[in-house]
């Protein structure tokens, strides 16, 4: 029972890694930038929920599983003035500015929130009033089963509007050929919008996730956060949507079983073996497939 219990934590961490991860795919795959400024946002999601359950829901008596609200408006909000403000105007640029700018915004919202708020963590209080559920004698506790479920939903709405709707299609012939999309008259400011906003969204349910999991934000939790989370789109394959949910899981389950039996002091040195192993035997990720271009 007890590994069983060590399992849902680590599919229940994994989803948070994999929603995360969603949204360094994403953007990678579609505008060929690694975003390093993602768990940044995540890290002021968190802190929209501090405020949010503290000052408005929990004086309005309202639930606190409400925050998801704001906290998806303001992450949205702010991954989109990330992409107006600092990727757009390099969009032609050479990569490595692209990538200088993205841990100069880390730095500057990192460095912003301590100025505003200080170093020390914010607590919150607890989103949801069950704390655990019984499956049969296993005591699981509640948010480990929403994050599991609300990840595979979005994960499926996810697949389901890249594949059936004109917008996703649109992005997906952007990620193909940037250059053949604009010819056949798609709108490439557009489509990173859309591409900058559906993973800042991802980012905001994973901040919610997040705080109902470990309750607590603080100004550089987004870093290792984030780091884990590219890692585990590496691993599955970067720039493809199951791949990231896969490697995402298999990491926070790799995680929770090394700190359950082994120690919490090799559990990161763990992973990021996981991650050079897997690009020593296949480069491009789990699910992912070599591409021979003619020149």
């Amino acid at each position: 029972m007890e590994f069983l219990l060590q399992i849902i934590n680590g599919l229940s961490l994994g989803s948070i890694y994999a929603l995360v991860a969603l949204g360094y795919t994403m953007v990678y795959g579609i505008a060929l930038l690694i975003n390093f400024a993602h768990g940044e946002i995540i890290m002021v999601g968190a802190y929209t929920v501090v405020f949010s359950t503290t000052l408005v829901f929990a004086k309005l008596s309202l639930p606190l599983w409400f925050s998801i609200i704001p906290a998806v408006i303001v992450c949205t909000l702010l991954g989109l003035l990330i992409e107006r403000v600092a990727y757009r105007p390099l969009r032609n640029s050479p990569r490595i500015s692209n990538l200088i700018t993205a841990i100069g915004v880390s730095l500057l919202l990192q460095n912003t929130v301590m100025v505003l708020f200080g170093a020390g963590a914010r607590s919150s209080q607890s989103i949801f009033n069950i704390s655990t559920i019984n499956l049969g004698s296993l005591e699981v506790p509640f948010i480990s089963i929403i994050t599991i479920l609300l990840t595979a939903i979005l994960t499926l709405a996810l697949q389901f509007f890249m594949k059936n709707t004109k917008t996703g299609k649109a992005l997906l012939a952007t990620s193909e050929d940037f250059g053949a999309a604009q010819l056949v008259g798609i709108n490439i400011d557009t489509s990173m919008v859309a591409t900058f906003a559906i993973g800042s969204a991802l980012a905001g349910v994973a901040s919610v996730l997040y705080m109902g999991t470990y309750g607590q934000a603080q100004p550089l939790m987004g870093s290792m956060l984030g780091i884990k989370a590219f890692t585990a789109a590496v691993i599955g394959g970067i720039g493809l949507i199951p791949g990231a949910v896969i490697g995402g899981l298999l990491l926070g389950i790799v995680e929770a079983l090394t700190r359950a039996y082994l120690s919490s002091k090799l559990a990161d040195a763990i992973v990021f073996s996981i991650l050079i192993i897997v690009l020593l035997i296949k480069p491009t990720g789990l699910l992912g497939k070599n591409m021979k271009e003619k020149v």
